[in-house]
C-alpha cells in the first residue's frame, strides 16, 4: 500500500504569469533530471528561476520571526496562481563573482580560510592568528589614555592596542598599483591655448578646460614641456584650491588627482566607449613591487610549513596544493587537514583544478564561477533538495562536458531533484523529463511546446525538436588571410613562451579545453600586439550588462538620442521632455511607471501609475508626436516594427535610428520591445544586445568571448552569418569558442593545450578545420571529428 506521503511526487506549477510567462500550466517530476529547453527569451528563466526557486527561498525566509525578516531582502511571491511540492531550493547560476580585487577563489569557496588557520598553527615562526595572514585585514597599532568608572571615582588609564594583519601596506591587499601613463594626459609639446590636455571631456573652451587656463598658476600660451617644476606641479598635482574662476567660485585641483575621481573610480563597463578605450590606454597596473602580487604582508609571507609560505600555497595550481597538502601529517590539525583536502579535491573533480587560491575571482568566466559555487554542493548529504542550474555547460570544452554531466546525474541519484537550463543537446540528451518553452521570444514565448522524453523531443515539431540534430558542415572553400599578427614569446598566466601568428581579413577560433590559455592570448598577448601594428580592438567579453529597471535597449544602444532629437524637432521643444529620467518624467512615479510601496519585512508592492498609466512620461508630453505616434507607443515597438517606421518610406524617416535598429536586428533581437527593462532580458539577449552595442565601433580587429553563450541552437546560424558580413566587410574576427558549429564555420583553428593548467599554455595545432579533422591529434580535433561526422552522416 503506497503512503499519502509518496503522492507528492511531482512540483505542481499553475496559472504561473511572471515576466512573458502566458498562464503556464506545468507538473515537473521530483527527484528526476529535467532540462528546459527553448530559445532565448522564451521565458526558461521566468519559470526556473523567478517562479519555482523564487518561491521556495520566499517560503524559507517565511519560516524566520518578522525581526529576523526585517534584516533579510524582501521577496515579493511570483505571479503564479498554484505552486505545490516545493522543496528547498539551491540555485547555482551563472552570475559572475563580485569585481573586487580582494576578492578570490580560495576566499570565495573558504579554502583561504582554513589555509589560515593551518599556517596560524603550523606556520614557523609563528606571527599570530588567522587574521594575520589575511590580506583583507591591516595591521593596526593604536595608544591612548581611557577613563575608567570605579564607584564614585575616575581613573585615567594608559591602554595600547594592536592587531597582526596579513595585509600589505602598499597596495592594501589588491596586488597590484595602478599608475597612469602621463604622455596620455596632455600633449607636452602644445600649449594648454592649442589644445594640450587630450583627456575626454576636457575640450578646448568647455569648463574642465577653463579650469585650468585662467587658474593663474602658469602661462595657458607656455608650452607645457617649457613649465617648471612648480607650474608642472600645481598643473598636475595640486591639492584642493577654492578659487574664483571668470566670477565663479570653484575648486581648482591637480589633473592627475582630478581624472583619478571623475574617471577611473567609475566601472569600466558602464563607460562610454571612447572614455573606456582612454582608460585602457592611460593607466597601467603592474604588481606591487613591495609584496610581488601576493596581497601579502611581509610578516605572513615569512611563515611556512615545509618550506612553503600561504603565498607559495596560494600560488601554486591547486591540484598541486591538493597533493602537498595530502602530504603533511600532523595530528593536531588532522581535522582540518580533512576538510580543507576535500575542498581542494572537489576542485580537480570539477574541472578547476588548473586554476590557483590567488586567481581574482572577477576573472573568472561566467562557467568558471559557476562551478566554483558547485564546489559547496558536491560533498553535501542533504537530500530531497532541489538544485536549480543555469546552463551548466557553459565555458566547457566538449571533452569537459561528459565530467559535468556526470555530476548533475550524481546530485538526482542522491534523490534530489535537478532542474537545468540549457541549449547543449550533450546535456539535453541526458534528461529523465524535458520541457520546450516557446514557441519564440519574448511576447511570442511564455508557453509549453513540449512535455516528456528526449526521444519525443526529436520528433517533436518545436523549434528545438528541429534543431536538436543540427549540424554545421565544415567550409568548402576558406578564406584566404591578408596578414597575420605576429606574437612572439607570450607568457601571460599559463602560455609558455607562445609563437603565434594570428590572421587577418578571416574568422579565426581559438579552442582548447578550459584552463588552456585562451583568454591569456586572446586578452594577454593580442591587444598589445594589435595597438602596436596600428590596429583598433573591439573587444566583447561575457562580462555582465549593468543597468537599472530604467535602462531599456533604447538607451543602452544610444537608440533614445536621435529619437528624442527628431520629436523635439518635430514639435519645437526640448529633447528633454522626451526622456522619462529627465523633464518629460511623470511627476507622479518620477517616470518609474509604477509606485513601489515599501512593507518592511514584507515584500513591496509595484502598483501601475494611476496618473500616466506605467506610460512613464507627463500627459503633456504624449500630446506630442512623430509619424502619428507618441513618445510611449515608439518606445512600446519592437524592433523590427522600429525599422519599418523609421526606415526610407515609413513613417518617420530616421536614418540614425534606422542603423541602430539594423544591429539589433542582425544580432537576432528583432522581437524585443525599445523600451523592454534590462533587468527583465535573459542572458543570452544581454550577450547580443552587447555584441549589437559594439558593432557601431569602428574597430578592424573584433575579439569575441564566447559569443554562443546563452544561444539556442537555433539562433547559432544567425550568429554565424554575422560573423561572416564582419569578415566580409574587412574586419578581422577572432573568437574563443567552444561550440563545434563556430569550429567547423571557421577559417583557420588555433587549438592550444594539451590539456589545463601547466600541462597547458602550448599551440597544439594551426589550420583549417578540415585539416584539424584529418589529423584528429587533440581533443578537439577528436570531438569535431565527431560532429562533422555526425554532419555527414
Amino acid at each position: 500500500m503506497t503512503h499519502i506521503a509518496d503522492d507528492h511526487a511531482v512540483i505542481r506549477v499553475h496559472g504561473a504569469r511572471e515576466n512573458n510567462l502566458r498562464d503556464l500550466h506545468v507538473d515537473i517530476p521530483k527527484r528526476r533530471l529535467t532540462v528546459f529547453t527553448g530559445v532565448s527569451g522564451s521565458g526558461k528563466s521566468s519559470l526556473v528561476f523567478d517562479t519555482i526557486a523564487a518561491e521556495s527561498q520566499r517560503l524559507i525566509n517565511e519560516t524566520y520571526s518578522a525581526f529576523v525578516q526585517g534584516f533579510m531582502p524582501a521577496l515579493a511571491r511570483p505571479e503564479v496562481d498554484v505552486l505545490d511540492g516545493l522543496t528547498t531550493a539551491i540555485v547555482v547560476d551563472q552570475q559572475r563573482m563580485g569585481s573586487d580585487p580582494r576578492s578570490t577563489v580560495g576566499t570565495a569557496t573558504d579554502a583561504h580560510a582554513m589555509l589560515r588557520i593551518l599556517f596560524s598553527r603550523l606556520g614557523r615562526p609563528h606571527i599570530g592568528p588567522p587574521g594575520a595572514f589575511a590580506f583583507n585585514v591591516p595591521s593596526v597599532r593604536a595608544s591612548g589614555a581611557i577613563t575608567v568608572e570605579r564607584g564614585t571615582a575616575t581613573k585615567a588609564v594608559k591602554q595600547t592596542f594592536s592587531r597582526t594583519g596579513g595585509m600589505c601596506p602598499r597596495c592594501e591587499g589588491r596586488g597590484s598599483v595602478t599608475d597612469i601613463d602621463l604622455g596620455r594626459l596632455y600633449d607636452a609639446d602644445k600649449s594648454l591655448d592649442e589644445g594640450a590636455i587630450t583627456v575626454p571631456g576636457y575640450k578646448a573652451g568647455g569648463w574642465n578646460y577653463r579650469l585650468y587656463t585662467a587658474s593663474g598658476f602658469f602661462d595657458p600660451a607656455k608650452p607645457i614641456r617649457a613649465y617648471t617644476e612648480r607650474e608642472l606641479h600645481d598643473f598636475l598635482y595640486r591639492e584642493p584650491t577654492r578659487m574664483k574662476i571668470e566670477g565663479i567660485n570653484m575648486t581648482y585641483e591637480g589633473l592627475v588627482p582630478r581624472v583619478r575621481k571623475s574617471l577611473l573610480a567609475k566601472d569600466r563597463e558602464a563607460m562610454q566607449p571612447h572614455i573606456r578605450a582612454f582608460v585602457d590606454r592611460a593607466v597601467t597596473f603592474t604588481a606591487c613591487p613591495e609584496c610581488g602580487g601576493t596581497r601579502l604582508s611581509e610578516g605572513a609571507r615569512s611563515s611556512k610549513i615545509a618550506g612553503v609560505s600561504i603565498a607559495d600555497a596560494c600560488a601554486m595550481q591547486i591540484s598541486d596544493l591538493a597533493r602537498w597538502i595530502a602530504g603533511l601529517r600532523e595530528e593536531s590539525v588532522a581535522p582540518l587537514l580533512t576538510a580543507l583536502r576535500h575542498t581542494l579535491d572537489s576542485f580537480v573533480e570539477i574541472g578547476l583544478g588548473y586554476l590557483s587560491l590567488d586567481r581574482s575571482a572577477g576573472t573568472l568566466s561566467g562557467g568558471e564561477a559557476q562551478r566554483v559555487k558547485m564546489i559547496r554542493q558536491l560533498g553535501s548529504s542533504l537530500t530531497d533538495v532541489t538544485y536549480v542550474f543555469d546552463e551548466p555547460t557553459t565555458g566547457l570544452h566538449p571533452h569537459d562536458i561528459r565530467r559535468m554531466n556526470d555530476l548533475l546525474l550524481r546530485l538526482r541519484d542522491k534523490g534530489n531533484t535537478v532542474l537545468v537550463v540549457e541549449h547543449k543537446p550533450e546535456t539535453i540528451a541526458i534528461a529523465d523529463h524535458v520541457i520546450d518553452l516557446g514557441p519564440g521570444a519574448g511576447a511570442a514565448g511564455g508557453q509549453v511546446c513540449y512535455e516528456g522524453t528526449v526521444a519525443g523531443l526529436r520528433t517533436a515539431d518545436t523549434v528545438t525538436g528541429r534543431h536538436l540534430e543540427d549540424r554545421t558542415a565544415l567550409k568548402e572553400k576558406v578564406r584566404t588571410p591578408t596578414g597575420a599578427l605576429e606574437i612572439r614569446g607570450a607568457a601571460t598566466h599559463n602560455l609558455r613562451a607562445v609563437d603565434v601568428d594570428i590572421p587577418l581579413g578571416v574568422l579565426t577560433v581559438i579552442t582548447g579545453v578550459a584552463g588552456s590559455g585562451k583568454s591569456s592570448l586572446v586578452h594577454g598577448a593580442l591587444p598589445g600586439r594589435a595597438e602596436a601594428a596600428g590596429l583598433e580592438v573591439v573587444a566583447v567579453g561575457q562580462e555582465a550588462i549593468r543597468g537599472s529597471r530604467r535602462s531599456n535597449p533604447a538607451t543602452y544602444t544610444g537608440l533614445l538620442e536621435p529619437i528624442r532629437k527628431a520629436f523635439a524637432k518635430a514639435n519645437g521643444v526640448k529633447p528633454a521632455l522626451f526622456s522619462a529620467n529627465s523633464e518629460g518624467a511623470c511627476p507622479q512615479c518620477n517616470g518609474a511607471g509604477v509606485i513601489y510601496t515599501d512593507l518592511a519585512m514584507m515584500a513591496g508592492v509595484a502598483t501601475t501609475c494611476e496618473e500616466c498609466e506605467g506610460k512613464r512620461f507627463q500627459p503633456a508630453v504624449l500630446e506630442y508626436r512623430l509619424g502619428g505616434r507618441d513618445i510611449s507607443e515608439v518606445l512600446a515597438m519592437p524592433v523590427e516594427g522600429a525599422r519599418e517606421f523609421f526606415g526610407t518610406g515609413g513613417d518617420a524617416p530616421l536614418p540614425a535610428a534606422r542603423r541602430v535598429l539594423d544591429r539589433l536586428a542582425d544580432a537576432g533581437l528583432g522581437y524585443l520591445s525599445l523600451g523592454q527593462p534590462l533587468t527583465t532580458l535573459s542572458g543570452g539577449e544581454r550577450q547580443r544586445l552587447k555584441l549589437a552595442g559594439h558593432l557601431a565601433e569602428r574597430g578592424g580587429v573584433y575579439v569575441l568571448d564566447e559569443p554562443t553563450a546563452g544561444l539556442h541552437l537555433a539562433d547559432v546560424a544567425q550568429l554565424l552569418a554575422l560573423l561572416d558580413r564582419l569578415v566580409d566587410a574587412g574586419k578581422s574576427v577572432i573568437v574563443v569558442e567552444h561550440h563545434q558549429a563556430v569550429m567547423a564555420h571557421a577559417d583557420r583553428i588555433i587549438d592550444l593545450g594539451p590539456g589545463a593548467g601547466h600541462d597547458g599554455g602550448r599551440i597544439v595545432f594551426e589550420g583549417t578545420p578540415a585539416e584539424l579533422v584529418a589529423a584528429r591529434t587533440t581533443l578537439t580535433g577528436e570531438h569535431l571529428a565527431a560532429y562533422v561526422g555526425a554532419a555527414a552522416g
